[in-house]
């Protein structure tokens, strides 16, 4: 698997429709069709989408990020940066849970000041600028990456609701 890979995992649930295309997937996340047909082989191939290669398989989804996404693509807070706001310091988690610390994908055009984390893959602040549904999983899996043990437990309730 590669990073990319949760990424467009993640994009398919938030679209949250069987009709999806290729072409249109990529454009939404910036990225190449050959980059989202080779992410939906891997998939399927590692029993995260079905044999069709539409539908996600979501418990087995739900079961990597719980327990091996953290150990697969972790996350380790940098310097301070200007950038979009992920992890716990995006919502719902911030209505939870007050912190100091603020975690964002560093990103020129982005207006919050925090600890820089890398981002699953180089174009999601982009990407989620038009779709708040993506936005939100995507902060929720990257919680999974860097969070303390209550941020990763309230992470894993919510990623349940939205993907199982």
């Amino acid at each position: 698997m590669k990073p990319q890979d949760v990424v467009v995992l993640l994009k398919i649930i938030a679209t949250d429709n069987q009709d999806w295309l290729q072409v249109t997937l990529a454009q939404s996340l910036k990225m190449s069709q050959s980059e989202i047909s080779q992410a939906v082989a891997r998939a399927r191939y590692s029993g995260l989408m079905d044999e069709n290669g539409k539908d996600v398989m979501r418990q087995s989804f739900m079961d990597f990020l719980q327990y091996g996404l953290s150990v697969v693509f972790p996350a380790r807070p940098g310097a301070m940066v200007r950038g979009m706001p992920t992890a716990h310091s995006v919502s719902p988690l911030n209505q939870m849970i007050e912190s100091s610390e603020i975690y964002v994908w560093p990103w020129a055009k982005g207006e919050t000041r925090g600890q820089g984390i890398a981002p699953l893959y180089g174009t999601l602040p982009e990407a989620v600028l038009n779709d708040s549904k993506f936005y939100e999983l995507i902060a929720l899996v990257d919680t999974l990456r860097i969070g303390r043990v209550r941020e990763r437990n309230l992470a894993i309730e919510i990623l349940k609701e939205r993907i199982c």
